[in-house]
């Protein structure tokens, strides 16, 4: 079982010809409303990918909170552990350019409540993998992940937005090339290209990092070995969902048996996937649709 910490937001998309610069307005024809937040993203992305999840986090006492806990409950995430709290629920304003690249600002409201006992020590004993981000307070992650560390559990971080970590209360951290910079610098490393981050963390750390390449694949480098694979041939319209779609699917391939490289290939596939569809939640693949791509994608090669 995949226990997810982590943020629900209500995501406000707006499509535009071209990201705006900086004191730029630029116009839209129109804008969409969808579920969203890297906490429930992720937990429906593991859930449609084959995982049994339960989602711990928060959400306000308004109908973006009621909305959400319907949608992620319809996924098939056990929701009985997300709480509402007198906060608003949280938002997240997405502008997607033509060529599929976006901006996010995220309105944190109600993720800025979830505390790490809303996870009791039953259900870290009763789960196998704890999977979580860092769009809830830091402290209250760590926390927990020093705790499901301690319980043997299996500890898979998406450290987005990037920030401070604890690699000694991980297994497996997951970064993009910007976010595997931010992490270099806050844990006070010279070393500032992905893969020697990656290098650096699995030599002194003993953990596994993964870096999101983008359309170019993922590459792993931890103490058990070093591996990259690519991604499927397509025209993306919205990138916005590939590293959820990414980390969740990864999570439950890994829950389900599958060996790191194999279930980094089933991650790759999903997100390429997500990359067809606008929205973050929606976009999302199941695993009868991941599973009809996979010849479509060489396996991950060691390096």
């Amino acid at each position: 079982m995949i226990v997810v910490f982590g943020s629900l937001n209500m995501d406000l998309i707006v499509p535009v010809p071209h990201l705006p610069r900086p004191g730029e307005t630029v116009l839209s024809p129109s804008h969409a409303k969808a579920p969203g937040g890297k906490g429930a993203n992720q937990a429906v992305a593991a859930a449609r990918a084959g995982g049994e999840v339960v989602m711990a986090g928060c959400v306000g006492r308004d109908g973006f909170g009621d909305e959400l806990l319907e949608i992620v409950s319809a996924a098939g995430v056990d929701t009985s552990l997300i709480e509402h709290v007198d906060a608003p629920t949280g938002i997240a304003l997405v502008t997607v350019a033509d060529d599929g690249e976006n901006q996010i600002i995220v309105a944190s409201g109600a993720n800025m409540a979830p505390v790490h006992d809303m996870v009791d020590d039953q259900l870290l004993e009763d789960s196998s993998t704890l999977l979580l981000q860092m769009e809830t307070p830091l402290r209250e992650v760590f926390t927990l992940t020093g705790r499901a560390k301690a319980a043997g559990r299996r500890v898979i971080l998406n450290a987005a937005p990037a920030g401070p970590i604890m690699p000694e209360t991980l297994d497996i951290l997951i970064v993009n090339e910007g976010e595997a910079e931010v992490v270099a610098a806050e844990l006070g490393l010279e070393e500032r290209h992905a893969a020697d981050v990656a290098g650096r963390l699995a030599e002194y750390h003993g953990i596994t990092t993964i870096v999101t390449l983008g359309a170019a694949g993922a590459l792993a480098i931890g103490p058990e070995g070093c591996w990259k694979v690519g991604s499927l041939a397509i025209d993306p319209v919205d990138t916005v969902g590939a590293g959820d779609a990414f980390c969740g699917t990864l999570a439950a391939a890994l829950d389900n048996g599958l060996e790191l490289p194999d279930a980094m290939r089933c991650g790759a596939v999903a997100g390429s996937l997500a990359c067809l569809e606008h929205g973050a939640m929606p976009s999302l693949p199941d695993a009868e649709t991941i599973d009809a791509r996979l010849n479509d994608l060489a396996p991950a090669e060691a390096f």
